[in-house]
C-alpha cells in the first residue's frame, strides 16, 4: 500500500512521484485488463482446440495433448476468475504471468512432440511467435523480464529443433535455411514486441503524469474555490457574494476573450432593501486614550480580540456585523432573513457587550466603557464602489441609530421608542433624555430610553477575584494589561480560515464553550495553532492521496468493453463531446516516424524469409523491388527534414519537401495515406508470390538446381512448406499493422479484416490435399487447419489489443483535455482570488497572508509618514430621500455608487498607484498614501522624495473634485466635495477573523477626519504642518485661521489653492 502524504507535488514537477503509486496505476490501467484479455483469448483458443480435437481425432489416441490443453484451460479459467473477483492480487500478478507463459510453452512443446518422430521445423512457429509477442504486449512483465522470457522462448524452439534435426535421419541440407527463417521470425517478433512495450510504457507514464497533474490542479482548484468562498463570505453576506462572484468571473472571461464590456450607463449596484430590522452602534469610551499608549502589535491584538469577542456575541444573538470604524462597531439584526425578535437580539447584544467591557475594566483596571445606541426601522444594505468592498447599510434609520450611540450613556444601552415598541415588555427601561445630549434628537422630537440590565440587580459574590488580578498587574502599563487579558479570549486570527478545513465558527464555538474562571494577566501563548496547522496539513495531504487513489481505481470502471462513462459513447469509445473527438482525430502523433521504421524492418524480415525458403524467381525480385521503392520513398518523405537540412539552403525546391516532412506527424490527411500504403504494401507482398510459385519446388540450397533433393516425399511437401511460411509472413504483416499504435482503430480493423478474409480465401482455395500429406494425421500437424487457426488467433488478438490501445490513447487525450480545462479554471479562480484580495487588502499586505510562505502572525505595521485623506459629499445627505419615486432611496444610492465607482477608477491610473483606498463611510471616501513604502526606509530617502506622496494625495483630491464635476453635468446635480488631508505617523493592521478588515489608526487619522468635517465645500483643508510641506513641493496654500477641532482644541488650518495645484501637480509624477 503506498504511503500517504507523498503526493502533494509542486507544479512543473516532471519526476516520478512515487513508484508504488505508479505501480498501482499501471496495474489498474494496463496490466490487469491486458492479462484478463490474454486469458480470455487463451481460453477461447484452448476451447477451440478441444472442440476440433473431439471432432477430428479419437479421444484416447492423443491423451498427452488433451491433458495439456485441458490443464492449461483449467489454470487459465481459474486465474481469470481470481483476477476478476479479487483486485488485491496485483502482488501475485507477475506469478500469474509466469504461470501463463509456462502453460503456453508446455502446450507448444506437447503439440510439437506429441506424435513422437513426426515433426517438422515449421511446426508451432506461429504459436511460439504468439507467446513472444504476448509476453511483451499483454503479460505483466517489465522490459527486462519480457526480453529474457521471450528470448528463452525463441531460443528454446530453435535449439530443441536444431538438436532433434541434427540427430534425426534424412536430408539435412534444408535445415539451416528453415532454422534461419524461424530465427528471423522470432527476431522480428521480439523487436516489434519490445517496441510495442516501450511505446506503451512511455504512454503509460505520460498518462500517469497527466493524471497526477490533473488531480493536483483539481485539488488546487478545490482549495482555491474554498478559499475564495471563505474570503468572499468574510467580506460579504452569502446572499450578495454569489452575485458579485459571478460578475467577477464573467468580467474575467470577457477580458480573456478580448471582448468589449457591455455598454451600460451605470455600474452594477448590489444593494437591496430590508424592512423591520434593528441597527446597533457601539463605541468604546476611553479607547482613544488607551490606544495612544499602545505599540502597533498591542493595538492590533487588542482590537482583534475585542471585536472578535463582539463577533461571537453577535453570532449568539443572531446579529450581523456590518463594519468597524476605528473603535466603533455596528451591526444589524434581521438581515438577510427577517426576524421577529430583531429588537430583542440587538438589545441583548448591547447588554452583553457592556458586560464584556465591564469584565475587562474590572480585570485590568483600565478605565474603558461601552456606549450603545439602538434604533429599529428600514435599511438599504449592500456594496457600492469597485474597490475595497465592505458590506454597509444606509437609511435615515441608520443615521438615527448612529445619533443614538453618540447621545448615549457609557455602560448603558440607549434605544428609541421604535425599538421599545418591538421589545414589548421583554426589558425594563428608564428615561434616556437623549434630546438633552444631542440637538438632532431634540429637533426630530425623538424620545429615548435606557435599558435596565437584569444582571445589574444581581449581587456578584466573586467581585473580589478580579480585584486581586488588578493588584497583581498594576505594575504593567494599561495597554499591556489589556492585551494580555484579551489574548486569553482566544479570538481567531485574520484569514486563519483560508487554509484550514475547519470553519471559523467551529473555532469560535469551541472557545466560546470554555468558561473563563481564572484568567491570568500573563501571556497565554499559541501552541495550539501550530499543532492545528500541522494536523490540517496532514489531512489535506490525505485528501490529495484519496483523490488520487479514487481516480486511479476509477480508471478500471471504464473499459473498452463497456460504455459506463459519461465521456465515451458505448463500445465505440467515441467521445461524447464532438469537439473532443475531432481534436483526438487530428492530434499530432510524435512517434509516427518510428512506426514506419518498424514497418520497414518487418518488410526486410519478410524479404529474408522468402529469400531463404522460396525459389528465387524474377517475379519475387520485381515484387519486392517495387515494394522496397515504395517504402524507401515513404521513409524519405518522413526523414527528409533531417536528411536534407544541410542541403535545403543550396537547393530551394527541397524546402517544400522538408515542409512536407515536418507535417507528417501533425497532418492527418498526409499521415493516413502514407500509413495505409505502407501497411497495404506489406500485407500484399506477404502473399503476392504464393500463386505464382505454388507449383514450383523449393530451392533450399539457394540455387536453381533442384536435383539435390534425394527423398521422394520432399517434392510433395515443398509446396506445403512454402505456403506455411507464406502464412507466417502474413502474420508478420499483421504485426506490422499493429505497431502503428496511435493510428485510427477503425482503419486498423478495416485493413486487418480485409487481409484476414483474403488470406483465408487464398489458403483454403489454393491448397490441395496432396500438399499436406495423409488426411489421417493429427490435426495439430495439419498446416491447413493450423494456418486458419493462427491467422484467426492473431487477427482476434491484434484487434482486441488495438481496441485497448485506442482506449489508452483516448484516455490520454481526455485527461489532457480535462487538465487544460481545469488549468484554465484554476487560473480563473486565481484571478478571482487576486481581485477579491485586492478588494480587501493592499497587495503588500495580501502577500503576508497568502501563498506558500503565508504568515499566520498578526499583521501590524507602524509608519512614520503617511498622508491620510477624507473626502465627503455632504450634499448627498440632503439629496438622499426615501420615497416611492426613488424606490425608498435605492436610486439615490445608485448615484452614490456611480460617484464612488468613478473615484475608484481613478486609482487605476499609474499616477495614483501609491494611493490606497481604505474604506467608505456613508458618502465619505477615505484613502491613504505612503503605505506601500517599507517601514524604516523613509529616512533613507531625500526630503522631497519622502514627502512626494503628500503631493500625490492632493492631486488625487483635485481629481476627485474633477470627477464629481463630470457626474454633476451628467446627472444635473450640484454636488461639491469637502476634503481634509493630514500626514504623520499611523499604525496599520488587519483585524477581525470572521470579517477581516484592513485599517489604519492614530492621531493622524483622527485629525484628517476633523479636517474634512470642519472644512468647506469645494476646498481641501490641511493642517499647518502639511501646508508647509505642500508649499515646499510648489503648492499654494491659503491660511484659514484658527478653528476649533474636537479633542484637539484650536488648530491653525490652511486651504490648498486647487487652481494652481492643477498646474503645479502636472510635473509632480
Amino acid at each position: 500500500m503506498p504511503a500517504k502524504g507523498k503526493y502533494f507535488f509542486n507544479e512543473g514537477d516532471e519526476g516520478r512521484i512515487s513508484d508504488p503509486l505508479y505501480e498501482k496505476y499501471r496495474y489498474t490501467s494496463q496490466q490487469h485488463p491486458l492479462l484478463l484479455l490474454l486469458l480470455f483469448i487463451a481460453i477461447l483458443f484452448w476451447t477451440t482446440l478441444i472442440i476440433i480435437f473431439f471432432v477430428t481425432a479419437e479421444a484416447g489416441s492423443h491423451l498427452p495433448f488433451l491433458v495439456a490443453v485441458c490443464a492449461a484451460l483449467a489454470v487459465f479459467a481459474l486465474t481469470y476468475l481470481l483476477l476478476c473477483m479479487e483486485s488485491l492480487l496485483r502482488r501475485c500478478l507477475a506469478l500469474f504471468g509466469l504461470v501463463a507463459w509456462l502453460c503456453f510453452l508446455t502446450v507448444g512443446y506437447v503439440s510439437l512432440f506429441e506424435t513422437g518422430s513426426d515433426y517438422q521445423l515449421w511446426e508451432q512457429v506461429p504459436f511460439f511467435l504468439f507467446i513472444i509477442f504476448t509476453v511483451y504486449t499483454m503479460l505483466p512483465f517489465g522490459m527486462r523480464g519480457a526480453v529474457i522470457i521471450s528470448v528463452v522462448s525463441a531460443l528454446s524452439h530453435i535449439v530443441v529443433l536444431t538438436v532433434v534435426s541434427v540427430t534425426s535421419e534424412g536430408n539435412k541440407e534444408h535445415i539451416p535455411f528453415q532454422l534461419l527463417a524461424n530465427a528471423v521470425i522470432f527476431l522480428c517478433g521480439n523487436l516489434m514486441g519490445a517496441f510495442h512495450k516501450r511505446q506503451m510504457q512511455v504512454a503509460s507514464w505520460d498518462l500517469y503524469r497527466y493524471t497526477l497533474k490533473c488531480i493536483q490542479v483539481r485539488m488546487k482548484l478545490k482549495i482555491e474555490k474554498r478559499q475564495q468562498e471563505n474570503l468572499l463570505l468574510s467580506i460579504l453576506p452569502a446572499h450578495i457574494s454569489m452575485e458579485m462572484k459571478l460578475a467577477i468571473i464573467e468580467r474575467l472571461k470577457e477580458t480573456n476573450d478580448n471582448r468589449q464590456m457591455h455598454d451600460n450607463n451605470f455600474h452594477s449596484l448590489y444593494v437591496k432593501r430590508h424592512q423591520n430590522v434593528s441597527i446597533l452602534y457601539a463605541d468604546i469610551v476611553g479607547f482613544t486614550r488607551l490606544a495612544s499608549d499602545c505599540s502597533p502589535k498591542e493595538l492590533v491584538v487588542m482590537l482583534n480580540e475585542l471585536f472578535g469577542k463582539f463577533d461571537q456575541i453577535a453570532k449568539e444573538n443572531e446579529c450581523m456585523r456590518i463594519k468597524i470604524l476605528g473603535d466603533c462597531y455596528y451591526c444589524v439584526s434581521g438581515l438577510p432573513v427577517s426576524l421577529p425578535v430583531h429588537a430583542r437580539n440587538c438589545v441583548k447584544m448591547g447588554l452583553d457587550m457592556c458586560e464584556a467591557i465591564k469584565q475587562v475594566r474590572e480585570a485590568t483596571g483600565v478605565d474603558i466603557n461601552m456606549r450603545v445606541g439602538i434604533h429599529s426601522g428600514n435599511v438599504l444594505c449592500g456594496v457600492i464602489g469597485l474597490r475595497k468592498w465592505q458590506y454597509d447599510v444606509w437609511s435615515h434609520d441608520v443615521s438615527l441609530a448612529n445619533r443614538m450611540e453618540s447621545a448615549g450613556v457609557p455602560g448603558r444601552v440607549h434605544i428609541t421608542e421604535a425599538t421599545l415598541n418591538h421589545l414589548g415588555k421583554a426589558y425594563e427601561v428608564e428615561e434616556g433624555n437623549g434630546h438633552l445630549r444631542d440637538p438632532y434628537l431634540e429637533s426630530m422630537n425623538i424620545k429615548t430610553y435606557l435599558v435596565v440590565d437584569p444582571r445589574s440587580k444581581q449581587c456578584l459574590s466573586n467581585s473580589h477575584v478580579p480585584k486581586a488580578r488588578v493588584n497583581d498587574g498594576l505594575k504593567m502599563r494599561a495597554s499591556v494589561r489589556m492585551t494580555r487579558y484579551l489574548e486569553s479570549w482566544g479570538a481567531a486570527r485574520p484569514f486563519a480560515h483560508l487554509s484550514h478545513r475547519e470553519s471559523v465558527s467551529s473555532d469560535c464555538s469551541g472557545s466560546q464553550g470554555r468558561r473563563r474562571k481564572e484568567i491570568p494577566l500573563c501571556s497565554t501563548g499559541r501552541q495550539r495553532t501550530s499543532d492545528r496547522n500541522s494536523s490540517q496539513k496532514g489531512r489535506i495531504e490525505e485528501d490529495i492521496y484519496d483523490e488520487m487513489m479514487s481516480t486511479i481505481e476509477g480508471l478500471s470502471s471504464t473499459t473498452p468493453w463497456c460504455g459506463r462513462s459519461d465521456d465515451f459513447c458505448g463500445f465505440s469509445l467515441i467521445f461524447a463531446e464532438p469537439g473532443l473527438e475531432k481534436e483526438y482525430r487530428t492530434i499530432p502523433i510524435l512517434k509516427l516516424k518510428s512506426y514506419f521504421v518498424c514497418a520497414s524492418f518487418v518488410f526486410l524480415c519478410i524479404f529474408v524469409i522468402q529469400m531463404l525458403i522460396m525459389p528465387k524467381t524474377a517475379e519475387l525480385g520485381i515484387s519486392f523491388g517495387v515494394v522496397a521503392i515504395i517504402i524507401a520513398l515513404i521513409l524519405f518523405v518522413c526523414f527528409a527534414e533531417k536528411c536534407l537540412k544541410c542541403c535545403s539552403d543550396q537547393w530551394p525546391p527541397l524546402h517544400h519537401l522538408c515542409a512536407v516532412s515536418e507535417k507528417v506527424e501533425t497532418m492527418p490527411l498526409l499521415r493516413l495515406p502514407l500509413a495505409v500504403i505502407t501497411i497495404a504494401a506489406l500485407l500484399i507482398i506477404a502473399i503476392f508470390n504464393l500463386t505464382t510459385e505454388k507449383n514450383k519446388p523449393a530451392n533450399f540450397t539457394g540455387s536453381n538446381d533442384l536435383n539435390a533433393t534425394n527423398c521422394a516425399f520432399e517434392n510433395s511437401t515443398h509446396s506445403c512448406i512454402e505456403e506455411t511460411y507464406y502464412a507466417y509472413c502474413c502474420i508478420l504483416g499483421f504485426i506490422a499493422c499493429s505497431v502503428f499504435l496511435q493510428m485510427s482503430f477503425e482503419l486498423k480493423v478495416l485493413l486487418l479484416s480485409i487481409a484476414v478474409t483474403v488470406y483465408l480465401i487464398i489458403f483454403n482455395t489454393l491448397q490441395h490435399k496432396d500438399n499436406y500429406g495423409n488426411s489421417t494425421r493429427f490435426f495439430i500437424k495439419e498446416p491447413r487447419i493450423m494456418t486458419n487457426l493462427y491467422l484467426v488467433l492473431f487477427y482476434i488478438t491484434l484487434v482486441l489489443l488495438a481496441k485497448q490501445i485506442d482506449y489508452y490513447c483516448r484516455l490520454d487525450c481526455l485527461w489532457k483535455n480535462k487538465f487544460k480545462k481545469e488549468h484554465e479554471q484554476f487560473e480563473t479562480m486565481e484571478n478571482v482570488n487576486r481581485l477579491l484580495l485586492e478588494n480587501v487588502l493592499p497587495a503588500h499586505v495580501a502577500a503576508y497572508f497568502i501563498g506558500e510562505k503565508r504568515n499566520e502572525d498578526w499583521y501590524h505595521q507602524s509608519y512614520d509618514c503617511v498622508c491620510v485623506m477624507f473626502a465627503s459629499v455632504p450634499d448627498f445627505k440632503v439629496f438622499y430621500t426615501e420615497c416611492d419615486v426613488n424606490k425608498e432611496g435605492l436610486e439615490c444610492l445608485r448615484l452614490l455608487n456611480e460617484i464612488i465607482a468613478d473615484f475608484d477608477e481613478l486609482l487605476l491610473k499609474p499616477k495614483f498607484s501609491g494611493v490606497e483606498k481604505i474604506k467608505t463611510i456613508g458618502s465619505t471616501y477615505m484613502a491613504a498614501a505612503g503605505l506601500s513604502v517599507t517601514p524604516g526606509q523613509e529616512n533613507n530617502q531625500d526630503r522631497e522624495r519622502q514627502h512626494a506622496h503628500i503631493g500625490i494625495m492632493v492631486e488625487y483630491g483635485i481629481a476627485l473634485m474633477s470627477k464629481l464635476d463630470g457626474i454633476n453635468r451628467h446627472s444635473f446635480n450640484n454636488f461639491r466635495l469637502r476634503v481634509g488631508i493630514n500626514h504623520g505617523p499611523v499604525i496599520a493592521g488587519v483585524i477581525g477573523a470572521r470579517k477581516p478588515q484592513y485599517d489604519i489608526w492614530g492621531n493622524t487619522v483622527n485629525v484628517a477626519s476633523r479636517m474634512e468635517t470642519t472644512g468647506e465645500l469645494g476646498k481641501i483643508q490641511v493642517t499647518e504642518e502639511t501646508s508647509k510641506i505642500l508649499q515646499e513641493l510648489g503648492y499654494s496654500c491659503e491660511c484659514r485661521g484658527l478653528i476649533n477641532v474636537k479633542g484637539k482644541g484650536e488648530l491653525r488650518t490652511y486651504f490648498v489653492c486647487t487652481e494652481t495645484a492643477k498646474f503645479q501637480g502636472m510635473g509632480l509624477n
